[in-house]
């Protein structure tokens, strides 16, 4: 299968490296965010990769209580 998108650093990430990079392909080849988007969307799916969901920046843990926070 040809690819028609330049990845970013030349060559096809490896799965480890693509599940952790935000963005896989150049960036100079796209002349908006929403084709840039989608074409990032179609290089995770090319790549076997799930999309990245919009709490994923976000702990599952609850946030720890800090000292000066009292409890009154």
């Amino acid at each position: 299968m040809d690819w028609k998108y330049r990845w970013k650093n030349g060559s096809q990430p490896s799965r480890d490296q693509a599940v952790k990079n935000p963005h896989l392909l150049d960036e100079s080849q796209f002349e908006n965010q929403q084709d840039r988007k989608l074409a990032e969307e179609s290089s995770r799916k090319h790549l076997g990769i799930p999309a990245p969901t919009l709490g994923q920046e976000q702990s599952i843990l609850p946030r720890a209580v800090s000292l000066d926070e009292s409890f009154i």
